[in-house]
């Protein structure tokens, strides 16, 4: 209940998550997907997650971890961190600060980018879920904002549509729908003329 919870919280920031309820799980999906951040569970079914955690490191995951578990106690977070872990949060926790950890790991898990993200006279506040376009507000839906998000970061490079479909959206997303060429034209729309997202045919999407 409380992962489902917080997928749904963290989905509802914009963010793509995929949800494993034991340690083996874990292991199985980080064995093929490549996260940003994981929210690993310490006492976790199956495989513990102070397991799950230390093989992680060893792989020399990319991912960036955040620890929760339900002791607070200094000792315990010491243990956690010692493991690897790169972050670490006591339950019960308010939910406006898993998400602030949670876009703080994602921002070290990439080469460091300005907290706010400006180019081709477009302004993306994260943090604020914001976007501008010559000083104007422009209105976006969660999965628009991210596609935009991924689309900025990049920083004038190609991101392909499996990369747009791994970042804005979770693994239950059919890879054949055209989900992501409808939110581009939409998204498009919304930003106006001229028209600055460029499509490479059969490679992805730049701006």
């Amino acid at each position: 209940m409380l992962a489902d919870a917080i997928a749904t919280g963290l989905r509802r920031e914009a963010m793509a998550v995929d949800v494993a309820y034991d340690g083996g799980g874990a292991l199985e999906r980080t064995s093929y997907i490549d996260y940003d951040v994981i929210v690993l569970d310490r006492d976790l079914p199956v495989v513990h997650g102070d397991e799950v955690c230390r093989r992680l490191v060893e792989q020399r995951t990319a991912s960036r971890i955040l620890m929760l578990t339900a002791s607070g106690d200094v000792d315990d977070k010491v243990e956690g961190l010692g493991l690897g872990a790169d972050d670490y949060l006591a339950k019960p926790f308010v939910f406006v600060e898993l998400v602030a950890r949670v876009r703080a790991l994602g921002r070290r898990s990439a080469p460091a980018l300005p907290p706010v993200l400006e180019r081709a006279g477009i302004r993306l506040d994260p943090g604020k879920r914001l976007v501008e376009r010559d000083g104007k507000e422009v209105v976006l839906t969660k999965k628009e904002f991210a596609v935009l998000e991924e689309l900025m970061r990049a920083e004038g490079a190609v991101v392909s549509q499996e990369d747009l479909l791994d970042k804005a959206w979770d693994e239950n997303i059919d890879p054949f729908t055209n989900v992501v060429r409808v939110t581009m034209m939409t998204l498009r729309k919304k930003l106006g003329e001229p028209q600055v997202i460029e499509t490479v045919p059969g490679v992805g999407y730049k701006l």
